[in-house]
C-alpha cells in the first residue's frame, strides 16, 4: 500500500455498509476495487464514521451491533486508513452496548492520542482513564 488516494464522506462509507440505492453502492464499489488495484488506500475520518454509525441506525434501522460488525469488517482491510482506537474498539465483545459506547470511546481515544483529557458530563465516562467529570456529586 502506497499513499491515501483520498479521504470518504460519509455518503460513500454508507453505500459501502448498506448497498443501497444500488448504482451508487455499485460506483463505489467499482471506486475502492480501483483503489485497492493502484495499492492505494483511503482514509476515513472518526466525523465520517459516527455520521455513518448514527446514519445506519436510524435512517436504515440497522442495529448498533450490527452497524460496528459491519464497519469493522470493512475497515479490517488494509485500503482503509482509521484512527488507532477505531480497530482496537471494533475488536471488543460487546462494544456494541458498552457504557460508555463507541463514540464516546472514540471521542476519549482521540483525546488521550493527544495527552489531553477528556471533560464530560456523561457518568459512563467516569470509568476511562484521564477523564475530568464536570457532573459534580454522585
Amino acid at each position: 500500500m502506497s499513499e491515501v488516494h483520498a479521504g470518504l464522506d460519509t455518503s460513500v462509507l454508507l453505500r459501502l455498509l448498506v448497498g443501497q440505492p444500488e448504482d451508487q453502492y455499485q460506483t463505489a464499489l467499482h471506486f475502492m476495487a480501483a483503489v485497492e488495484m493502484a495499492g492505494d488506500r483511503v482514509l476515513v475520518s472518526n466525523l465520517v464514521i459516527a455520521e455513518a454509525y448514527f446514519a445506519c441506525q436510524h435512517h436504515y434501522g440497522i442495529s448498533k451491533a450490527d452497524v460496528l460488525l459491519g464497519l469493522g469488517t470493512l475497515f479490517a482491510r488494509q485500503t482503509f486508513v482509521v484512527h488507532p482506537a477505531v480497530l482496537e474498539l471494533l475488536s471488543r465483545n460487546a462494544i456494541a452496548s458498552a457504557k460508555p459506547g463507541f463514540l464516546d470511546r472514540l471521542i476519549h481515544a482521540e483525546y488521550a492520542r493527544f495527552g489531553t483529557p477528556l471533560a464530560t458530563f456523561e457518568k459512563a465516562a467516569r470509568k476511562l482513564p484521564g477523564v475530568k467529570w464536570l457532573g459534580g456529586k454522585s
